[in-house]
């Protein structure tokens, strides 16, 4: 034994048990399995076309194999992030220049902004959640949907916010308000002599070179171009005439878009109005009259929600209410160069969008049975559709140009993010890139028990807070009920009303008998003061309590005493009789 080899066999399973170091160990996320797991099942559907070489589809296998990853290739959508931040539809969404920041908007009457940089796979929530017309001095606030939210371009500090509101707001990239727009005189009948709006704002834009304007289109048939520095009145007024009959010269404006060529062109403004009509202005103006109007661009009452312009400059996409999208020449103002139908969902939702891709090589929009449609911008043909939310009709989209991601919005509250990880960069390929933040034991809904079910109610004091009995309370709320609320107890929401502190010794609506019977003094509220008050006057005079020193020395009250036949005469005296 002493000059030979001892062999020992490796045990595998204590191999894995025992630990391979010590002290702090990386940890490492598996990418690929998390990638992987957010690959779509349906990720490219061609539009069916009829071959009339049926026999040599076989052949061709390789050949439409190659196509397809050419297309995952050119459209990113692969691979989706969802996000479910909302409540209800998502109507706008909106991501800045750098592609660092999400900020999406709905119709629970909310904007939620969302962090790519802070997110991991197992937290996708928003950082903060506004509602922009909530007023502080005010604890009876209305609350209103948000129809349109959008970076500025050219300073991402400052985010435009529309709601159904007559007033546009300026946010921060944070959410705190900037500017409020003021309000328009609505028993003025000359829109060019109001300082605002007078009626619910639709939508806007910002300039595409002039940080400081942005412009709003509203239902009082007007468009204004403000200036941010200068919140008491508007820059400008586009007053939009109708030539409806029966109309009074006026109408809604649906949609509008600013834009300018890449050549460094001159800018122009187009806008989209509910009689049917599209109008166009030079960017810089004068606004006086229109450069170009198509009275019937699309059919009349109908909401023509979505518009977008090329990035040359050249061509305008509209998408009308009456299930049809148009392609318009800039150049040739008159006459749509394609139309093609597909279902509109603006009746519904008036934010519905069309929107051109960042090089203007493809056009993106929505569709009522939930799929993504991407659009030749020469013919209008599909290029590519697929579904990303069945069932649930897709509002907004948007592709992002440093992102290279498509987001979408839909009915259901969830948004979107379809990426490519070999063709997108940051954004939602860098949340799934991130190793699952570690949670705490007490995050865990299994490992964690619910002391109201086993402790009785009486023995429990919940400051600032009620009991819960659901067990499955694993939302953020369930678990720290003081966030929200002031040191006092009341929330910070001046619309939410406060709920009184729930303690032993006040329960929620007890019974009178209880009150009487545990209660000190709680039957003064029933009786008389006067009675109650004399039931202690023959205790006063026998014991007085602050008068106790000078009780012998005490003067003896003496009242006048009255006999019977004065107490006749006392009364009240009759009237002298009026002489003559």
């Amino acid at each position: 034994m002493d000059g030979q080899d001892v062999s020992v066999d490796e045990d595998e399973a204590l191999k894995q048990y025992l630990p391979g170091g010590f002290g702090k160990h990386a940890r490492e996320a598996n990418v690929a399995a998390q990638i992987q797991r957010t690959k779509r099942l349906e990720s490219t559907n061609l539009p069916e076309q009829k071959d009339a070489d049926t026999e040599n589809s076989h052949s061709n296998t390789e050949e439409d194999s190659s196509d397809d990853s050419d297309l995952e290739d050119e459209f990113p959508t692969s691979h989706e992030l969802i996000l479910k931040t909302q409540e209800r539809a998502v109507t706008t969404l909106t991501v800045d220049p750098s592609g660092s920041r999400l900020i999406t908007g709905s119709t629970d009457c909310t904007i939620k902004l969302h962090d790519f940089a802070s997110m991991t796979p197992n937290t996708l929530r928003a950082f903060k959640s506004v509602d922009p017309t909530a007023s502080k001095t005010s604890a009876s606030s209305e609350t209103h949907p948000v129809y349109h939210v959008e970076f500025n371009p050219l300073s991402p500090s400052q985010v435009l916010v529309i709601c159904a509101t007559p007033r546009a707001k300026i946010f921060s990239r944070d959410g705190e308000q900037l500017v409020e727009f003021n309000k328009g005189d609505m028993y003025l009948r000359d829109m060019h002599n109001t300082k605002g709006h007078v009626s619910e704002i639709t939508t806007g834009c910002w300039h595409p070179t002039d940080k400081n304007l942005c412009i709003t289109a509203g239902t009082d048939s007007t468009l204004r171009i403000w200036d941010v520095n200068m919140k008491r009145a508007q820059k400008d007024v586009i007053v939009h005439k109708s030539r409806v009959a029966g109309s009074a010269g006026r109408t809604r404006m649906t949609a509008i878009v600013w834009g300018s060529s890449i050549q460094g062109g001159p800018n122009m403004l187009v806008a989209a109005a509910l009689d049917g009509s599209i109008v166009m202005w030079g960017g810089e103006g004068p606004y006086t009259r229109p450069a170009a109007e198509i009275r019937d661009a699309h059919k009349k009452d109908t909401w023509t929600s979505g518009i977008d312009i090329s990035a040359d400059g050249r061509t305008v996409v509209t998408r009308g209410g009456d299930d049809t999208v148009k392609l318009w020449d800039t150049r040739k103002f008159k006459q749509a160069v394609s139309i093609v139908e597909h279902e509109s969902t603006s009746s519904q939702y008036a934010s519905s969008n069309i929107k051109f891709s960042p090089n203007s090589s493809s056009i993106l929009t929505g569709s009522q049975s939930g799929k993504l449609h991407i659009l030749n911008p020469a013919t209008l043909k599909p290029e590519l559709i697929t579904s990303v939310t069945p069932g649930s009709p897709l509002i907004t989209v948007l592709w992002h140009e440093k992102l290279n991601q498509i987001i979408t919005g839909s009915v259901n509250a969830e948004t979107h993010v379809l990426y490519n990880p070999a063709t997108s960069t940051r954004g939602a390929a860098m949340v799934m890139s991130k190793a699952p933040k570690r949670r705490h034991i007490d995050d865990d809904p299994t490992l964690t028990t619910d002391l109201s079910q086993g402790i009785s109610g009486d023995s429990i004091i919940n400051p600032n807070g009620l009991l819960t009995t659901d067990q499955d309370s694993t939302s953020h709320a369930a678990r720290h009920p003081n966030v929200g609320l002031t040191a006092s107890g009341k929330s910070r929401d001046p619309r939410r009303p406060h709920i009184p502190m729930t303690t032993p010794f006040a329960k929620s609506q007890p019974d009178e008998l209880h009150i009487k019977n545990n209660i000190p003094l709680s039957s003064m509220r029933d009786e008389d003061p006067r009675e109650a008050l004399l039931k202690y006057a023959e205790k006063a005079e026998k014991d007085p309590m602050f008068t106790n020193a000078w009780k012998h020395t005490q003067p003896k009250t003496i009242y006048a005493e009255l006999s019977e036949d004065e107490d006749e005469e006392e009364g009240p005296h009759q009237k002298r009789a009026k002489r003559g």
